[in-house]
């Protein structure tokens, strides 16, 4: 049995034209730099489409950089030991990515708690109540990356808590959509 959180339609997939990037464990390790650099190929691959209006690639490349790069930064922060794989679409306009990996059991049980809060409130208003939480020293500042991503770029969200443990690692597959320009236009 799995468990969702968020919206289930973003959760059906990236489509069927898929970029898939597996981040491996190795001698190099995981880490912010490799979120930079894979989120910097994925928005550029995503904005080359839009390279006659500067403005709209731009855009394109800096939104979806912004969601993929927290996207693989949560992904590498609370991940266990093994690989992350990255998948990205677009279509007519809509930008699509999953980003997949292992957590632990504790880490699951915090992340599903927060996500009950995070999805069941105005992303907007849960904003503005972290942030003022974080300036007072009463807050954790979870979920902050996510938050802004849901009020100000559009985002939209869904994760899946997979039920197959293996050695205590929970698989996590963490889906997300933007709005992107169409192209027709």
């Amino acid at each position: 049995m799995t468990t969702l959180y968020g919206l289930e339609d973003v959760a059906i997939g990236t489509g069927e034209d898929v970029t898939r990037l597996r981040l491996f464990e190795g001698p190099l390790d995981l880490s912010w730099k490799h979120c930079a650099m894979t989120s910097d190929f994925v928005a550029e691959f995503v904005a080359l489409r839009y390279r006659t209006s500067r403005s709209l690639y731009k855009e394109v490349r800096h939104n979806v950089g912004y969601l993929t790069n927290e996207l693989i930064e949560n992904a590498v922060k609370f991940r266990t030991s093994g690989e992350i794989v990255v998948e990205a679409s677009i279509a007519t306009n809509a930008f699509r990515t999953k980003v997949s990996n292992f957590i632990d059991v504790d880490t699951a049980e915090r992340f599903q708690h927060l996500l009950s809060e995070i999805t069941a409130g105005d992303p907007g208003e849960l904003l503005i109540e972290r942030i003022e939480a974080n300036a007072t020293g009463s807050g954790a500042g979870s979920g902050l990356g996510l938050l802004t991503l849901m009020s100000d770029y559009g985002a939209h969200f869904a994760w899946v808590f997979g039920s197959d443990r293996q050695d205590s690692k929970i698989p996590l597959e963490t889906y997300a959509s933007i709005t992107v320009p169409d192209l027709s236009n």
